[in-house]
């Protein structure tokens, strides 16, 4: 190996001990190969196996021999893994090798190293271990892994839950909940506050299970006042468990799509229809949950309902403007020449979702008016675009909301766009 090699590969070596990922151990392992195989061959690796027999090698020697393209000082380089544990995820790595010898060899230490890992080496080596376990043959070191953390003790496997890796993490919470080692109470507060969705879905299922019949206030009020919703999903779903179903009505307008679907399941489990409730929260005039105008839109009726959410576009919050429009889609009840005032409205919420509920009508607008960034004036270049055609338009276009409420006034630009559109509209008529 030139010199100029040997000093990239070390560089390379120094910065994997110095804590890079999982995957920086592979990337060493085909650097290492790359640089041997079709590089200077001196001196070459494992050199020191027949030289100095016995000799505990340095680091970079060792990680050289494992690396190798030769199985058999690959195979014969394993057993001084023992004396390095910074090189154990080269020892993982061997235990997916192509060479049947050297891989059943490094499963063999693996398997006898493991046990005695402190919290922090094991972790580092299940980073490694799950991350070789999706090439082909990694899943006996995958194997290894969990059967220990099955016999791990408590604090090793909690230690791991707390670690930087998400993979680790998700593996150790999965075992903690197999092993029953939390209170459903630890859990429902782990799925409140955990950042990563997949420990959340896991550990607020295995709270409710784990609580069985008898889920109190120390599972709910968690469950129930988290961030995430899919959190609180699980737990209006766990209030029919309790014989509480009742209390899933204010989740009705919830902000999660997912929370306000399970708190109609759970109201209707007990007899309770949403539908009602939701007609009422629309027509409460300034106390409308924000909510409430997209809940009706999800299960109400078009006939029926579309009045109502009509009547709210003109709503003083953004919040209920834009769920009202959003409900309008969710009925296909949307009106091309009355949603068009609410794309120059002054909150970007009820922009992007007037926006949305206009896209089928995308051909009626000038280039890009759907896309705008809310909050920008229209460009000069797409008005005068449209003022000769729209020169002999007609100029009135009523647009009123239900029950006699006057939405709000469009711009000049959005009654350009409207008056394009009934000109294309009488030319297409025409035409055919």
């Amino acid at each position: 190996m030139s010199s100029s090699a040997y000093e990239d590969v070390a560089d390379h070596f120094a910065r994997v001990l110095k804590g890079a990922d999982a995957g920086a151990w592979a990337d060493l392992d085909g650097h290492v190969r790359d640089v041997i195989r079709w590089g200077d061959h001196v001196p070459a690796p494992g050199a020191w196996l027949s030289a100095a027999p016995g000799r505990v090698p340095a680091a970079l020697e060792l990680a050289l021999a494992l690396c190798g393209p030769d199985g058999r000082t690959r195979e014969a380089a394993l057993p001084y893994v023992t004396h390095t544990p910074a090189l154990l995820p080269l020892l993982v790595i061997r235990c997916a090798d192509w060479a049947e010898p050297v891989r059943e060899r490094a499963r063999e230490l693996l398997r006898a190293e493991l046990p005695g890992l402190s919290p922090e080496a094991l972790a580092a080596v299940a980073a490694v271990v799950l991350r070789e376990a999706r090439r082909l043959r990694g899943e006996a070191a995958y194997d290894l892994l969990t059967a220990r953390l099955r016999e791990a003790p408590e604090a090793h496997v909690l230690a791991l839950c707390a670690g930087e890796d998400r993979a680790v993490r998700r593996l150790a919470h999965r075992v903690v909940v197999d092993r029953a080692l939390l209170s459903p109470a630890r859990l429902a507060s782990i799925a409140a506050t955990d950042p990563d969705v997949v420990v959340q879905d896991l550990c607020a299922t295995a709270a409710i299970a784990a609580a069985g019949g008898t889920v109190d206030e120390t599972v709910l009020l968690p469950l129930l006042g988290s961030r995430a919703g899919r959190v609180r999903a699980a737990g209006v779903t766990a209030l029919r468990r309790t014989g509480r179903a009742a209390e899933a009505e204010p989740f009705l307008y919830d902000r999660s799509v997912l929370v306000r679907a399970c708190a109609r399941w759970t109201l209707r489990q007990t007899g309770t229809d949403p539908l009602p409730l939701y007609r009422a929260a629309c027509a409460a005039g300034d106390r409308t949950p924000d909510f409430a105008a997209v809940g009706l839109g999800e299960c109400g009726d078009r006939a029926a309902d579309a009045p109502a959410l009509w009547a709210l576009i003109a709503h003083e919050r953004p919040r209920v403007r834009a769920g009202a429009v959003a409900g309008l889609r969710l009925l296909d009840a949307v009106r091309f020449q009355r949603l068009v005032p609410l794309l120059d409205d002054t909150s970007p919420r009820v922009v992007r979702e007037a926006a949305k509920a206009l896209a089928p009508w995308a051909d009626h607008f000038p280039a890009g008016a759907l896309s705008r960034v809310p909050g920008d004036a229209p460009a000069d270049a797409v008005a005068d675009g449209v003022a000769d055609a729209v020169a002999e338009a007609p100029a009135d276009v009523p647009i009123r909301a239900p029950g006699g409420v006057t939405a709000p006034e469009p711009r000049p630009w959005a009654l350009r766009v409207l008056r394009l559109a009934r000109w294309l509209n009488r030319s297409r008529s025409a035409a055919t």
